[in-house]
């Protein structure tokens, strides 16, 4: 009886520490990792006197070799190992701008029971911007080349958005069940 007490307390012992080497391991690794948070796309929204957003387009300019920031030079190993290099601070990860809305597109929200869709539309066609479900509510998305269905679920409700395009300058419906 003794010796198969002493078997299942070393048991446990080494179990406890690989479940513990393992959790500090996993642990260090996440807590290092540069995880982003998600950015929001800006909406528009009418102005203080009441009409409505209209955004301006940004000329977009290609960035010349001139503006390009030149490569670093290359370190050598020789020179790494006889000259240990000081830290130093790096950048944060660059951001990607957001798009900017052309005079031909326009973003719009809509919010419906479950979630709030944001849509892109366009003189001839449409594109998601983003889809948020609200919390305890699942999304689903499907598209077509002119159409496209959002859906927000939760337990036996249904609510979705409609959009179509098919020759005709998008068309947006809700459906709520």
């Amino acid at each position: 009886m003794r010796n198969g007490l002493v078997q299942l307390g070393a048991w446990a012992a080494a179990t406890g520490a690989a479940v513990a080497l393992a959790w500090l391991g996993v642990h260090a690794v996440l807590t290092d990792a540069a995880f982003e948070q998600p950015t929001a796309l800006p909406l528009p929204s009418p102005k203080a006197d009441g009409t409505p957003y209209s955004p301006t387009a940004a000329p977009e300019q290609p960035r010349s070799a001139l503006q390009s920031e030149p490569p670093a030079p290359p370190t050598t190993p020789a020179a790494a190992t006889t000259h240990p290099a000081a830290p130093t601070a790096t950048a944060p990860p660059s951001r990607r701008p957001a798009p900017t809305a052309t005079a031909t597109s326009t973003v719009k929200s809509y919010p419906i029971p479950g979630g709030k869709v944001a849509l892109d539309l366009k003189a001839d066609s449409a594109s998601l911007v983003s889809a948020t479900p609200d919390p305890g509510w699942q999304m689903q998305v499907w598209n077509g080349p002119q159409w496209m269905r959002v859906d927000f679920t939760k337990d036996n409700q249904a609510n979705s958005v409609f959009v179509s395009w098919n020759g005709h300058p998008p068309v947006v419906e809700t459906a709520v069940r």
